[in-house]
């Protein structure tokens, strides 16, 4: 009976997911009907030029980006609350978040720390991308290491906690000597944007978040023993030190790629598991990992819609929209079941 409420709801988020996505396309300063975007999308062309256009280059990659965002930020947010028995933990608690944040501080706030023939090339996208994904792996390396000397799960917590209070000491310390040009220029990309993306950047993202999802699947059986503790986990047979390895390099391969396109995107990883336990209703890693695929990508195709401010001639933060639109939804689903039970 189970199996088929979930099937019933997963084949419900599926078509969700389609409206969503054609929703997010037709959206933005110009509005696009959705039988052109339809059109557009099947390869019989819509009936204005512009209209391909702007579907093809510039709406259709963003919402693909979306979509992995929702997706890669979604389950390594599963991946963390389960590994530590937390619920407020995120994709970004092991501070990969803040070592990415470090490295981009390094080259736009301590851009004058570089010989000058280097200097335009970090401040390029490429230059970010890549100081960004430095960043996150040397704390991802740094958290292995101190991995392997470390029993207690909780204690990797508390160590990712300090690395990631080290990294924002340094940033504040950056900011402090900087210009208002650099500082403007880093709190923009703190913000977030799945804009602007080229189909060679999806293509790496796409890349990275299908290895780190191949990882999550491999860990779907594990997770379920480790919700019953670590001791029963062992008596089960389950190598702890193999399996808390495979979930930190998955969640940093989610999360360190998608900061180093699209900045630290608030809330997604941290609530979408929540509100996926609340729907589903298990506590089955196989079931909680495929509504957190789809609800991830919806909620961030949604939030994308908004920020596009369908009519205007801006365009909001993501990461602004991202907490926003979900804090108040999921206050209001925990409210709601509390006061149901």
């Amino acid at each position: 009976m189970n199996k088929n409420k979930n099937a019933l709801l997963f084949s419900g988020l599926t078509l969700l997911m389609v409206m969503a996505l054609i929703m997010n396309i037709s959206l933005g300063q110009v509005t696009i009907p959705i039988k052109e975007v339809f059109k557009s999308l099947f390869g019989s062309g819509a009936s204005k030029e512009t209209w391909d256009y702007i579907i093809l280059n510039f709406r259709l990659p963003k919402a693909i980006t979306a979509i992995l965002v929702g997706v890669g930020l979604s389950v390594s947010g599963l991946l963390m609350q389960t590994l530590f028995r937390n619920p407020l933990a995120g994709p970004y608690v092991l501070g990969l978040s803040s070592g990415s944040s470090l490295g981009v501080a390094f080259v736009i706030l301590g851009a004058g720390l570089v010989p000058a023939f280097l200097s335009d090339f970090l401040l390029s996208p490429y230059g970010i991308i890549l100081a960004s994904c430095i960043g996150s792996m040397m704390v991802l390396l740094m958290i292995l290491i101190v991995s392997q000397r470390l029993r207690d799960t909780m204690s990797i917590l508390i160590v990712g906690l300090m690395f990631s209070s080290f990294a924002s000491a340094i940033v504040s310390i950056f900011s402090y000597f900087s210009t208002a040009e650099q500082l403007q220029k880093y709190t923009f990309w703190s913000m977030g944007s799945i804009g602007n993306i080229s189909w060679q950047h999806i293509a790496i993202l796409a890349a990275c978040t299908l290895t780190g999802l191949l990882l999550s699947i491999i860990s779907l059986k594990p997770l379920d023993a480790l919700l019953l503790g670590e001791n029963y986990a062992k008596s089960m047979g389950l190598n702890i030190k193999k399996v808390r390895y495979i979930i930190i390099f998955a969640t940093s391969i989610l999360a360190g790629s998608i900061t180093a396109f699209a900045g630290p995107i608030a809330f997604i990883g941290l609530a979408v598991p929540h509100l996926v336990k609340l729907l589903v209703k298990t506590s089955n890693h196989q079931s909680l990992f495929i509504g957190t695929l789809f609800i991830g990508a919806i909620i961030m195709l949604l939030c994308d819609a908004v920020s596009q401010m369908p009519g205007f001639d801006f365009t909001m933060p993501i990461n602004a929209i991202t907490s926003i639109v979900g804090a108040p939804i999921v206050i209001w689903l925990i409210v709601r079941k509390k006061s149901l039970s």
